[in-house]
């Protein structure tokens, strides 16, 4: 826009966004009304019409009122004065908007950390070891039993942090069996018995009631359910048999002689 350049009510309003409605609102109010007139008789904005429009925005997105406003700019102080101002206002309501962002995100940390882990997670972590098919098809086998029951209560409030350290413990445990087993430890012997008992605590504490019975029973399911033997078996050959057997001979070394 040249010095001498002047703007319809129509163009000015396109250029700023704002309606024609509300430049005549500001006409009518005597907050911006046109300086200039064309030959037409058609009422012209010029440029320092412009400047304080520019001014009334920045104002207006601040919240302020259009009395205020018209009080800031028809006082004594200079454009440059009013930029100043302005640029205060900003500042200042960009730190309180930081503020806000870190307060949000600070909430938002504590919801996520504290909220259950969803079952999109539950997939990111334990991958092919937790599916909506097997969840449905764990619960109509087991759904009536107490030990579904206490399981599903306390996992009900598991966050996504508690589960990592869940799978963590598993993975630890998976880790001293194939460690046992590869350096040819017999499955009766005392690492292997150790890596099957802390099994047992795990499922204890973190899921249900699981003594050493239980555990035989769930060490007999490792070897007959084809899914349990292949996630074992992945890991290294012929270890659902090998965690079987050190969960019986573990089972066993509890039992009170006869």
């Amino acid at each position: 826009m040249t010095r001498d350049e002047t703007w319809t009510v129509g163009r000015l309003a396109e250029h700023f966004g704002v309606t024609v409605r509300t430049l005549h609102h500001y006409d009518e109010i005597g907050l911006l009304s046109p300086t200039e007139r064309s030959t037409a008789g058609y009422r012209l904005y010029t440029r320092a019409d412009l400047v304080r429009l520019q001014q009334i925005v920045v104002y207006r997105r601040l919240e302020m009122s259009l009395d205020d406003i018209a009080d800031l700019l028809d006082g004594s102080d200079d454009a440059v004065d009013h930029l100043r101002r302005q640029r205060g206002v900003v500042t200042a309501r960009l730190d309180e908007l930081n503020e806000l962002v870190s307060a949000i995100d600070d909430a938002l940390e504590r919801e996520m950390t504290n909220r259950p882990a969803t079952d999109a997670e539950l997939k990111e972590l334990f991958g092919d070891g937790f599916s909506d098919e097997y969840q449905a098809e764990a619960e109509e086998r087991w759904g009536e039993t107490d030990a579904w029951a206490q399981s599903a209560a306390r996992t009900s409030t598991y966050t996504k942090a508690y589960w990592a350290e869940v799978k963590a413990e598993q993975d630890a445990v998976n880790a001293e069996f194939v460690n046992a087993k590869r350096s040819g430890e017999p499955a009766d012997g005392e690492r292997a018995r150790a890596a099957a008992e802390r099994a047992r605590l795990q499922i204890n504490d973190r899921f249900y009631d699981c003594d050493h019975e239980f555990h035989r029973c769930l060490g007999e399911m490792y070897v007959a359910d084809e899914r349990f033997a292949a996630t074992y078996d992945a890991l290294e050959p012929g270890l659902a048999r090998y965690v079987r057997d050190a969960i019986v001979a573990n089972s066993d070394s509890y039992r009170s002689p006869e």
